[in-house]
Order: structure tokens, then sequence, then C-alpha cells
């Protein structure tokens, strides 16, 4: 009996400077989400990734607050690099906070620290439905 496809896990780059937070993250989205992770400590090391990565980035998940480049920078540069990847920002501020102060648009999606893998989990998903 031939086996079914096995479907392709979305790939996630994760983005954040603490290093802690971002291995929460990865281990939220590997054992709570079955997602392929990616991980970068600053925004040139993202970068780096998505030039390097030799298939498909879905989602990227980045502090607003990195060092040297804000968040909403990275996610432009980003998307300019890889059309069609969903982005989650993750920040203390809430969403209209962000928005007022132009780091992020309202259309974007916004996890608020402190967060559980749940809400993290709810926003890649939304931003994969977003492609």
């Amino acid at each position: 009996m031939p086996e079914a496809p096995v479907a392709e896990q979305p790939t996630v780059l994760v983005v954040d400077d603490e290093e802690d937070l971002r291995d929460i993250m990865q281990r939220m989205l590997e054992r709570r989400g079955s997602y392929a992770t990616l991980a970068a400590g600053d925004p040139d090391e993202a970068i780096a990734i998505c030039r390097e990565h030799p298939s498909e980035i879905d989602v990227l998940i980045t502090d607003l607050t990195l060092p040297g480049v804000s968040g909403g920078e990275l996610a432009k540069t980003i998307r300019d690099m890889r059309p069609g990847i969903g982005v989650v920002f993750v920040s203390g501020l809430p969403k209209d906070i962000a928005v007022g102060k132009g780091e992020i648009d309202e259309g974007d999606v916004l996890v608020k620290k402190p967060f559980t893998a749940d809400p993290l989990l709810e926003a890649v998903r939304e931003a994969l439905r977003k492609d």
C-alpha cells in the first residue's frame, strides 16, 4: 500500500535579540505548532538567512525593537526579498500604540509580550492565511 504524501511543514524565521525568548518561541512553534524554524539574533543574520535558505520561508516573526533597525524596517527588507512571506510582530507595546507611532500598519499581526503559545500560534496561522 503506498504511503500518503507527507505535507511539508511551514517554515518560520524567528528574529529576536533576546536569546531566551527566541528559543522559547522556537520551542512553542516546533512542539505545539509543528512548524520548522530558523532563528536569527539580529537583522543582519535574518537577512543572510533569507538570502541563503534554499527553500520557502513562510512566516517571519520579529521583535519590533531590534539592535540597529526596527522590526518594521526588517520586515520591509525581507518582504522585498521574499514576496508573499507572512509577518508577525512581537512587542511590549499594544498594537494601537505601535500603529500610532508608525512602527506597524493597522493590518499587521502583532503579539503583545508577555504571551503564551496559543496567541503566538494563532498569529502565525493568521499570517499564513494572508499569503
